[in-house]
């Protein structure tokens, strides 16, 4: 394995798999298919057709699209369509290349799809690389909220090739920064020193570990949502303007706030979330124009929240999850998060909500 190359297991049991992280990864395709004993597969990519290799098999490649407007069950039924019209048999496999909305919508269409195929993914954006690909979780969106139907289904293998993040814009490389920055507070350190391959595997290896420990977030993987509650709401209530990592960047301002104001951390703690979120040059405040009411009725809607306002909050113990928050604490927290103009969250690529 050349240098550069890492390799980290998610260690599952039966379910165990490896992610690959380096340039050049994306060419063990054929071995990993061939491991597999899959006759066919169904590659479902949001790039160009080249950056996907010839996985060694007969295939029908699909083109799929990146943002969060086909994360939807319409996309998974077209999806599972395909596969059907293809004669995908649940010894064969499917293959997804896109960024994090690729990834979950695909997913989901392997778990479904004679009730379970084998699914291996080619995360291709900073952010999809270092979580959206790695634990299993697959979803997609309803109207009222984010990530609201979805399954558990752990790949197969995940081919983190670093040189497909050559081609990533300014934006997109925050929206992956703004997962890597909450990963200081749940467990993986101080990452600002590093290298980009070692932020990317310090951010799997942490990750790893915890689905290792939790895969269906019955206790501890809980702690992987950190900043994404308020996160999640400032997606939908922006229609997507802002995007997942920024969001969790500002989540991640608003957790620390929010557990200064509960008493569980001091204010240096609390100043750290803010310096290191800021040290990415990401978003640390409230997007202009959004009531906390909207934003609190938005995070009820949480998949954690099963009784009140929860949040994962750092504390004594470290980060852990928190219920009935008082409504009225998490209202004069947001209202402490100054306003940026809303030009800073508008889209400067072309894209809206791709992950």
């Amino acid at each position: 394995m050349p240098q550069e190359h890492r390799r980290i297991e998610v260690p599952l049991g039966a379910r165990s798999y490896s992610v690959h992280i380096g340039p050049g990864v994306r060419h063990t395709l054929p071995e990993v298919v061939a491991g597999l004993g899959a006759a066919r597969v169904v590659i479902a990519s949001a790039r160009p057709e080249a950056w996907v290799p010839d996985p060694g098999v007969p295939s029908l490649t699909l083109a799929a699209k990146d943002g969060e407007d086909d994360k939807t069950l319409a996309t998974v039924e077209e999806l599972c369509r395909r596969f059907a019209e293809f004669g995908l048999t649940r010894t064969d496999a499917v293959i997804s290349c896109g960024g994090g909305t690729t990834t979950d919508s695909v997913g989901l269409a392997a778990a479904l799809y004679h009730r379970g195929v084998p699914v291996i993914h080619l995360p291709t954006s900073l952010l999809a690389q270092v979580d959206a690909s790695v634990g299993g979780k697959t979803a997609v969106n309803l109207p009222q909220g984010k990530n609201l139907v979805g399954a558990y289904w752990q790949p197969k293998a995940v081919l983190c090739d670093t040189d497909y993040l050559d081609t990533l814009p300014p934006r997109e490389w925050l929206n992956g920064y703004g997962e890597i920055a909450r990963c200081h507070f749940i467990g993986a350190g101080d990452l600002r020193g590093l290298s980009l391959h070692e932020q990317i595997a310090a951010s799997v290896a942490l990750k790893a570990s915890v689905v290792a420990a939790d895969e269906r977030d019955s206790g501890m993987r809980h702690i992987l949502n950190y900043g994404h509650t308020l996160g999640h709401a400032l997606e939908r209530a922006t229609d997507y303007a802002v995007r997942h990592g920024e969001g969790v960047a500002i989540g991640t301002v608003f957790a620390g706030l929010l557990a200064g104001a509960l008493g569980r951390i001091d204010g240096a703690r609390v100043a750290e979330h803010h310096q290191v979120v800021a040290s990415y040059s990401l978003p640390t405040e409230l997007p202009a124009g959004l009531a906390p009411d909207r934003l609190i009725a938005l995070m009820r809607l949480d998949k954690k929240a099963t009784t009140g306002l929860s949040f994962v909050l750092d504390g004594p113990r470290g980060p852990e999850l928190v219920h009935d928050v008082p409504e009225l604490t998490v209202a004069e927290t947001l209202a402490t998060m100054a306003s940026v103009p809303p030009d800073h969250i508008t889209p400067t690529d072309g894209t809206k909500g791709a992950s």
